[in-house]
């Protein structure tokens, strides 16, 4: 049986792998999703993002190999969104259709489609009732992205209601070098392997929860 950290242990465990994270990244953040400063325009990005959509609008879509589900993007902020297009333009991230998406886009285009999917961001709230308990190693994810999931920093990406086997797909990437960001893979290499699908499960069922935009059209879905 897993052993789950509950009650004011966990509290105090999150307390100091708190402070260890925070150090780590005040020491680096330049190292972390480095936007610039842009404001996006959701109707402009609404109107280029027919391609994003093909996949981020569609509800359970998988991308085909390795096989795990298409983030969700409705309610992220939109300056970790951004920040994101940019590393999949550069050499951060490994995602061959992703890199050439993001390759056609200004830096104005990627944040006005971070502003249309962002639409109106999440707000921290206590965790649901019939949430799982909190496993240990959630500790060394809240100083950044909170304790149920919504994050302290706009730089850093909301994880409730995300699904499970996305985050599943990140941490090992972070693990292997499949993206490259010297706090995420500092983080992610003191998580064991045999915790990941406990957090991973945590955090995909946290309130309120991120979401798939609804493409207006598509053979999948119809506009109503």
């Amino acid at each position: 049986m897993r052993k789950v950290v509950t009650g004011m242990a966990f509290w105090i465990r999150t307390g100091i792998l708190s402070v260890f994270a925070a150090g780590l990244a005040l020491a680096g953040a330049a190292a972390f999703a480095q936007a610039p400063v842009l404001k996006g325009d959701p109707v402009h990005g609404k109107a280029i993002s027919y391609t994003c959509l093909g996949c981020h609008g569609v509800d359970g879509y998988r991308n085909a190999y390795p096989n795990y589900s298409v983030p969700k993007l409705g309610g992220q902020h939109p300056e970790y969104l951004l920040a994101a297009l940019q590393e999949y333009k550069g050499d951060q991230r490994s995602h061959i259709t992703m890199h050439s998406q993001a390759s056609e886009l200004s830096d104005q285009d990627m944040a006005d489609i971070a502003a249309y999917f962002s639409g109106t961001a999440l707000q921290p709230g206590p965790a649901p009732a019939n949430a799982p308990p909190a496993p240990a190693a959630v500790a060394v994810c809240a100083a950044c992205h909170g304790a149920t999931g919504i994050s302290t920093v706009p730089n850093y990406p909301d994880l409730a209601g995300q699904h499970a086997d996305y985050l599943k797909r990140e941490i090992a990437e972070y693990k292997d070098g499949g993206r490259k960001n010297a706090i995420m893979s500092a983080m992610a290499a003191t998580i064991k392997d045999s915790d990941v699908d406990a957090l991973a499960d945590y955090f995909s069922k946290m309130q309120p929860s991120l979401s798939t935009l609804r493409r207006p059209t598509s053979i999948f879905t119809v506009e109503r």
